[in-house]
């Protein structure tokens, strides 16, 4: 398979385990410390060389938008204060991440359909999918790692990690064959699976790459209700692996569930920690706080 250079994130969500704060804020653009959420994803793809980037959208969410674009009042505010020139300079690499483009999704029919909106942009070529509710810190960015594999093996690849027996009925459970460490071939994949249905305690966390057959596939009715309401893209990407065209990686990375509270809460105190402006007071004050509970 082709070196993949484009990327979807999917952000056409409402938010709604996050209310009320995703009234008026879209969940992608709450903070973790000091960026929105969906930055770290963005800066994720372009660390993995990924040049193209397709952010679907919905009513509402203009203003991640406008966070990737330049800000001119701002900048230009800024650029009067030669004490401000880091932030500055903050400010206007935000803008020049990548070619960041915009689509919105007019009927919200599940993460299949959000997917085919971006049929056009992607071509006849790989590409991936990155969650807008997940958020992957790593040394090694985890689309990357995916990367790799879908080149090695000229297939679909689907980020997973083991989650907990509890858990595994709220994500997806998939049937798999061991290739080598952290490598595995991927047979089938059931969406919020029963105890009887459970395959492995290995989930889909936020990351593929797919090939552009998907796209008919979705098209032809693959993961499609009857009625045409939701597009599940699970489903599809289960046929692949019927088909022997899709692969696991257990990847190496803290992922955050920016669609959920405790996980907003979780990523913000653990990435804190390591900030290098404001680490080692957080560290005090978490200590600090530790002690009187």
């Amino acid at each position: 398979m082709q070196k993949v250079k484009k990327a979807i994130i999917p952000a056409a969500g409402l938010g709604t385990r996050v209310l009320p704060a995703s009234k008026a804020v879209p969940k992608e653009m709450l903070n973790i410390v000091d960026k929105p959420a969906i930055q770290y994803i963005v800066e994720e793809a372009v660390a993995a060389g990924i040049e193209d980037i397709l952010i679907i959208t919905n009513r509402g969410k203009g203003v991640i938008e406008d966070h990737f674009d330049h800000a001119y009042e701002l900048e230009h505010q800024l650029a009067g204060n030669s004490k401000k020139a880091e932030i500055l300079a903050q400010v206007q690499a935000v803008s020049a991440l990548a070619n960041v483009y915009f689509l919105r999704q007019k009927i919200t029919k599940g993460l299949g359909h959000a997917v085919l909106c971006g049929k056009s942009f992607i071509g006849d070529e790989p590409f991936a999918v990155m969650y807008g509710d997940d958020v992957i810190i790593a040394e090694d960015p985890v689309v990357a790692q995916l990367m790799r594999v879908s080149e090695e093996f000229g297939t679909g690849v689907v980020g997973v990690n083991e989650v907990s027996p509890k858990d595994i009925a709220k994500y997806c459970s998939l049937g798999v064959e061991p290739v080598r460490e952290r490598v595995m071939r991927v047979t089938d994949i059931v969406e919020k699976p029963t105890p009887a249905q459970v395959l492995s305690l290995y989930s889909i966390l936020g990351r593929v790459i797919l090939p552009p057959e998907i796209f008919k596939m979705l098209e032809d009715g693959c993961g499609n209700t009857p009625t045409g309401e939701e597009y599940y893209l699970t489903d599809a990407m289960a046929d692949l692996g019927k088909q022997g065209k899709m692969m696991a990686v257990d990847f190496i990375g803290k992922r955050y569930d920016m669609g959920n509270k405790l996980g907003i809460l979780q990523a913000n105190c653990e990435v804190a920690l390591r900030h290098p402006e404001i680490g080692a007071d957080a560290r005090a004050y978490l200590l600090a706080l530790a002690a009187t509970l």
